[in-house]
């Protein structure tokens, strides 16, 4: 019986509900629905909003859409095991090498590199540490990895605690797209099928627009007009170098290390400019913290990770003198037709849908690549130990991964089931459904496309999360209304940085690392303004991309 059951094949209809296009569009809407009441409504943890609304779209799939029990629950497997591998792989690894500087004790150092670049002006030391410091850790780690780390910084320099909430959580905007190595931009390609270098090629012309006036808006809220007038011309020097090499990164080189180039390039352009041109500092902006003068060699161990990872990826992303290790890598990767759904599972034109194949990169993946680049650096970390100053061993190297697993549990739980949700939505036809009704508002959807991912991410804190939820549909509203959906899909990366600084775990985050726990109300009325005035900015710049305005702005 139950092979019979496997061997029923499905093709999705965006009139499944009485063959009405709004009726079914409104049905699909019900998970979505459940899922943000669940986690803002009633208030429960994210993982469990999760499983609720999988529950619910699984329910709509079969009894709404007449999708065939086995292949809902296929799908949903087929989802979770897309949140585990590659996505939570990344970021785990991601989030390990980043505790390696910590356990090592190689991260003060790397703190005291960005005090002393600053020459203890406090606004030059907060822009530079939650801006480009903060840009390197959402590279590497995300989830509210670098609000909480820098937030701790800028209080140790002397910040007032809410000052210093407000200025970490403005600053983690302009980087999330690119976060965790890109995982937002990878996991809307493999969700679409359009080539994650290409949406991050379009980001790459978005989300600059925005790196670049973020550290004027950073002088502004540590020291007000006084600090814009005294100290803009490093920020802009830094934003501007930033912003150059969010582009480039994105387009040219290897798009998982667009925030870590962007980073170190903005860090290096202010280094520069401080040594030709000085602020004047007011008593009452000098940091509390002296800079410590650590030397060449402990600066370049401090340094050491975040340019091995450069070097790591740009040869597996770039290098094909002798040997074309991009293609290599790609040609071990692992397709797999998903038992009992592919074949059963039929487009419109009757062929196997492509979404029942699962690509199992276990080598090419930037997480792997991570992996290895821990590895090396766990080995040199432990051969120049410093004589005990910095006791890092093979075994702490190979230890912290179990415990950076066990404290990303929750994380990996949340991910697993929002990607479960989302292949059940995209494979029943649910997200299709809703996507067709919504490119009837035509080229203005462009306008409103943004508006999706800070949703999103406003409500689960994961821009990742809110392409899992919304890619697939921007990808099907522009099919219909004529709009590029590379632009729309990169829209809702984009749309998705600025709703992170006001996501109730992202406030969180932030109240706690200043030690203001309880804050969260105030610091939402202090950033819901810059979250929607930059909003209102990217609204505006993708809707005048769509048009021949600035479609030469695209690649």
């Amino acid at each position: 019986m139950e092979t019979e059951l496997l061997a029923v094949t499905y093709t999705p209809s965006t009139t499944a509900v009485a063959g009405n296009l709004t009726a079914t569009a409104l049905l699909g809407l019900v998970p979505l629905l459940t899922f943000f009441v669940l986690l803002a409504g009633l208030k429960l943890k994210a993982w469990y909003s999760g499983l609720g609304a999988l529950a619910v779209a699984l329910v709509v799939a079969v009894v709404g859409f007449g999708m065939p029990a086995p292949l809902a629950g296929l799908s949903a497997l087929q989802g979770f095991t897309f949140g585990l591998f590659p996505v939570m792989w990344i970021v785990v690894t991601a989030i390990w090498f980043y505790e390696l500087t910590v356990v090592s004790g190689r991260f003060e150092d790397l703190r005291h590199v960005f005090n002393s670049v600053g020459h203890g002006d406090m606004r030059i030391q907060a822009m530079l540490i939650a801006f480009c410091f903060g840009g390197m850790l959402e590279a590497l780690a995300g989830f509210g990895a670098p609000v909480a780390i820098t937030g701790a910084m800028l209080i140790a320099i002397g910040m007032p605690p809410i000052r210093a909430a407000v200025t970490v959580l403005v600053a983690n905007t302009a980087p999330v797209a690119f976060g965790a190595m890109a995982i937002p931009i990878t996991t809307a390609g493999n969700l679409t099928g359009i080539p994650a270098t290409e949406i991050a090629a379009v980001v790459g012309r978005q989300t600059p627009v925005l790196a670049w006036f973020v550290p004027i808006l950073l002088l502004l809220l540590v020291d007000g007009r006084r600090g814009v007038r005294q100290v803009w011309p490093i920020a802009l020097v830094t934003g501007f170098a930033f912003a150059i090499a969010q582009y480039w990164c994105s387009s040219h080189f290897s798009y998982e290390l667009t925030d870590v180039v962007a980073s170190l390039v903005g860090l290096a352009a202010a280094v520069v400019m401080l040594r030709f041109w000085r602020p004047s500092t007011p008593d009452d902006q000098h940091s509390h913290v002296t800079a410590e003068p650590i030397g060449a060699a402990r600066t370049a161990m401090a340094l050491f990770p975040y340019l091995l990872v450069i070097v790591v990826f740009g040869i597996a992303k770039l290098w094909t003198l002798g040997v074309d290790v991009p293609k290599w890598l790609a040609s071990t990767d692992i397709k797999i037709e998903w038992p009992g759904l592919y074949g059963n599972l039929l487009t419109a034109s009757g062929d196997p849908s492509t979404g029942a194949i699962y690509t199992l990169p276990w080598l090419s993946n930037p997480g792997t690549l991570l992996l290895f680049s821990g590895i090396v650096v766990g080995i040199v970390y432990t051969v120049f130990s410093g004589g005990g100053r910095f006791p890092m061993t093979l075994r702490l190297t190979l230890s912290t991964f179990p415990e950076t697993l066990w404290k990303m549990r929750l994380s990996v739980a949340t991910v697993a089931t929002v990607l479960g949700l989302a292949y059940v939505m995209n494979h029943s036809g649910q997200t299709v459904a809703i996507g067709t009704w919504l490119a009837g508002t035509g080229a203005i959807f462009a306008l409103l496309s943004p508006i999706l991912g800070w949703l999103g991410t406003a409500v689960t804190g994961s821009d990742t999360s809110a392409n899992a939820l919304f890619a697939r549909l921007q990808q099907t509203a522009g099919q219909a209304a004529g709009i590029d959906p590379t632009l729309l899909v990169a829209a809702n990366t984009s749309g998705g940085v600025v709703g992170k600084l006001i996501s109730p775990q992202n406030l969180t985050i932030a109240a706690t690392a200043v030690g203001r726990p309880g804050s969260e109300p105030l610091l939402l009325r202090k950033v819901v303004g810059y979250s929607v005035g930059m909003l209102a900015l990217l609204c505006v710049l993708v809707y005048l991309q769509s048009t021949p305005v600035l479609s030469w702005m695209l690649p």
